[in-house]
């Protein structure tokens, strides 16, 4: 119910963007095709290394790897992974800080406003007997666009499901009805701008995964 109403309150307060705003990556468009990129990523300093496949640099004061994935030929994936793994006791404080930098960081948007894992948490035996997994996710913001374009968009959807007479004069059901409705519209715009990080790695050593994913530009069954 939390994660619904925090949902929600954006969805009334915040201006949604159409399809061209992407998810960005240190300003860089996660779009276009791999070896743009490359480019765009050496002139921020990065070097390819052709061996892995993948650029190597320092990321928010960390060296790391910085992996491209496409698909169709289009860039749809960042993925940072960090260059050394480390114990269980940094690891969490490296996964509740990276929460804390997002949550401070107003170009984002948190799924959950509770992410930081608890002092007393045992990652390592809830990851090995539980299958545990801990991520936590954003989206980025979108940036200032036509508000009444938008507000047709999202009219032309409810549309779909209510009556104008409905949408002027709600009854109490259908005012929650119509709210939930623009929740579900507004989470499919901020879905596509999403960057989340995770922990990945076993025998007490593990390192950060972070993900700046474009998902217009993700497979969704298209080959089959």
């Amino acid at each position: 119910m939390k994660k619904i109403l925090f949902l929600l309150f954006f969805a009334n307060s915040m201006i949604i963007e159409a399809q061209k705003d992407v998810t960005k990556f240190l300003g860089i468009p996660v779009d276009g095709y791999k070896t743009e990129m490359i480019k765009k990523l050496k002139e921020k300093g990065y070097q390819y290394n052709s061996q892995l496949d993948c650029m190597t640099g320092e990321f928010n004061g960390r060296d790391v790897y910085i992996r491209i994935a496409t698909n169709n030929n289009k860039v749809w994936r960042i993925v940072v992974v960090d260059a050394s793994m480390t114990d269980e006791t940094d690891i969490k404080i490296r996964f509740n800080k990276l929460c804390l930098q997002f949550l401070k960081n107003d170009k984002y948007v948190p799924y959950s406003s509770e992410c930081e894992i608890p002092d007393e948490e045992d990652i390592s035996y809830e990851m090995t007997v539980n299958n545990k997994r801990y991520e936590a996710s954003f989206y980025q913001k979108p940036i200032e666009v036509d508000t009444v374009a938008v507000n047709k968009e999202i009219e032309s959807q409810l549309l779909k499901k209510f009556t104008k007479e409905q949408l002027s004069n709600p009854t109490e059901v259908e005012s929650a009805q119509i709210g939930l409705e623009k929740m579900r519209c507004f989470y499919d715009y901020m879905s596509k701008k999403s960057v989340w990080f995770m922990i990945d790695g076993e025998y007490e050593k593990y390192q950060i995964l972070l993900f700046y994913d474009n998902e217009y530009n993700h497979s969704d069954g298209e080959d089959l």
